[in-house]
């Protein structure tokens, strides 16, 4: 009876050492040390909620590039945003499931973690929130998180990254948007041209783009503001409209016809990757944008003041388009779309 006893004993002693073992080789999962650029405004409030760690943004990175997420396991995150178009592609609308078109074109993913809104038209505010938009989409994805959960619980080394970004092998829905958006806030633009010689001091303008850049001052860094080169605000800025009837812009979020064919103003960074230019890929060249702007833009109820002050138009000669396009240029970052 006296050994079964200690046998007892020493079952219990070897089982909590094997626990506390266990515990103890869980492999730790450090914050990343990711650089926030002094001159940026201030990261979205829900990034300090979410902060981007070592095995948190591995396993975003996985999924992110994983085609099980579409329901015929054929275009992944990663399939419209290309790195080497700055997260964007060159498509005027992006292309999902069945060559299905959608009604918008493919936003750039780039300095997320400083955006107040998502989509083109704010419908999110938040990055976690996001990623559910383009997996139920019929257009996109045309799947749900409970059919990619199923197809990738099985794999072994998801379920390695989740017990290494979480703490167990468990796999939710929240887990999985929590890791794409920490991903995605890695993925910050900050080293163009313009970046060195305006904030680094390392580089100088041409002639011709320092005469784009004063240009710019004056006719269009009132939108195109900040570092990030967007003010983030909506506009209607009359260009031609959507033949899709399911568009209406930011009026789709908030219900108002004063947001009718509102979009957010994009960032200008790295827009010598991302043509073609427009909410449905109006315009195939730069050059095209700021003819139409030269040449009056569409009359509407809401179009912004900026135009409607000037006859509906931004005029612009052809020296000032050429020298323009030429200082949009210094804001490619050749190291943030080549990954190296």
């Amino acid at each position: 009876m006296r050994n079964i006893f200690y046998l007892f004993i020493g079952v219990l002693f070897f089982s909590a050492c094997s626990n506390d073992d266990y515990e103890k080789i869980l492999p730790k999962n450090p914050a990343l040390a990711v650089q926030i650029p002094e001159n940026f405004p201030a990261v979205n409030a829900a990034y300090y909620t979410n902060t981007p760690t070592e095995f948190g943004v591995a396993l975003g990175e996985k999924l992110f590039n994983d085609k099980r997420f579409s329901t015929d396991n054929s275009i992944s995150c990663a399939s419209c945003h290309i790195q080497s178009h700055a997260f964007a592609d060159d498509k005027p609308r992006a292309i999902g499931v069945a060559n299905r078109e959608g009604i918008r074109n493919t936003p750039p993913i780039q300095n997320l973690a400083f955006m107040k809104f998502y989509n083109w038209d704010g419908s999110k505010l938040q990055l976690e929130k996001q990623a559910i938009v383009p997996i139920i989409t019929h257009e996109e994805m045309d799947s749900s998180l409970s059919q990619v959960i199923a197809k990738i619980s099985k794999d072994e080394d998801y379920t390695a990254l989740f017990i290494k970004a979480f703490g167990d092998e468990e796999i939710t829905s929240d887990r999985i948007y929590k890791s794409i958006a920490q991903y995605e806030y890695t993925l910050i633009s900050a080293n163009s041209k313009y970046d060195k010689v305006v904030r680094d001091k390392t580089e100088t303008f041409t002639e011709t783009e320092q005469q784009g850049y004063e240009v710019f001052q004056q006719k269009c860094a009132s939108c195109h503001a900040t570092a990030l080169f967007t003010d983030q605000s909506f506009r209607n800025i009359g260009f031609p409209l959507n033949t899709n009837t399911n568009e209406t812009g930011r009026a789709r979020v908030t219900g108002n016809l004063e947001d009718y064919m509102s979009f957010r103003v994009p960032s200008l960074r790295n827009i010598a990757y991302t043509a073609p230019y427009g909410s449905f890929g109006q315009f195939n060249t730069l050059k095209e944008v700021l003819d139409y702007f030269d040449e009056g833009v569409l009359e509407a109820d809401n179009l912004d003041p900026i135009f409607k002050e000037n006859n509906n138009s931004i005029p612009l000669t052809e020296q000032e388009k050429e020298q323009l396009i030429a200082f949009m240029h210094t804001l490619s970052d050749a190291k943030f779309v080549s990954g190296k």
